[in-house]
């Protein structure tokens, strides 16, 4: 009954702030990072989130790579990270009309990820977002997991604008947030969760990204262990 009456708390919070941050976003875009830091601080806060951080941001990588598990993934990142973050997203997250602006006031880059013509959409946009020193932000699974052990398998996009913009990558790896709030469920414990943040790097060699993937997936399942308790 808690978590219920805390995500329902939430979700009062997102429909009260969120439209005034949106305004505020539109009004004065030179601010947008400042303002969606402080609405982000402001969940933090208010309802005292709690996170174990290992490792240091590297504020000259030019994307971020992680696996998904919750909204909070997003909204946490937002509130600690220096830089200006472009998240890439699916396309359909654009159309609700409040989360829709959210995402589209900051000019976020929403994709059909079905669409090959949308690889030539996502190159003119992250050319774009890079040139005015954005740090863009991508889930390789390309959707939330369940929490559970073992990564979904990672889609081929985050490779290909990687290595054709031959970015810097840092790879971030999140364990329990879903835990702590899965706010299509209307559950919001507000556990504890862990994100280790691993060492930047520019790609090199033939199979860099499934090394990425194994090497995310391994620090993964040892954070996944400890917070089991084994």
């Amino acid at each position: 009954m808690i978590s219920k009456i805390r995500a329902l708390s939430g979700v009062f919070y997102t429909l009260l702030v969120i439209p005034f941050t949106i305004l505020l976003m539109y009004c004065f875009q030179n601010a947008q990072r400042k303002i969606r830091q402080i609405t982000a601080k402001g969940f933090i806060t208010l309802f005292g989130v709690q996170a174990k951080i290992e490792g240091e941001l590297d504020p000259s990588a030019q994307i971020l790579i992680m696996n998904h598990q919750s909204f909070m993934d997003v909204i946490y990142l937002e509130a600690i990270h220096p830089n200006n973050l472009c998240w890439i997203a699916k396309k359909e997250l654009g159309k609700p009309f409040l989360y829709g602006h959210a995402l589209k006031a900051p000019k976020m880059i929403l994709i059909n990820r079905e669409s090959k013509k949308e690889v030539v959409f996502l190159l003119k946009e992250a050319k774009d977002r890079l040139e005015h020193g954005r740090t863009l932000c991508i889930f390789p699974e390309g959707t939330r997991s369940k929490g559970e052990e073992k990564f979904l398998p990672f889609k081929s996009g985050a490779k290909f604008l990687i290595e054709h913009f031959n970015l810097k990558v840092q790879p971030i790896v999140f364990c329990g947030t879903r835990k702590c709030l899965d706010i299509g469920a209307l559950k919001f414990n507000n556990t504890p969760f862990s994100l280790k943040v691993l060492p930047s790097f520019t790609p090199q060699g033939e199979q860099w990204f499934e090394e990425l993937k194994e090497q995310m997936q391994t620090e993964y399942s040892k954070m996944y262990l400890e917070s089991k308790g084994q």
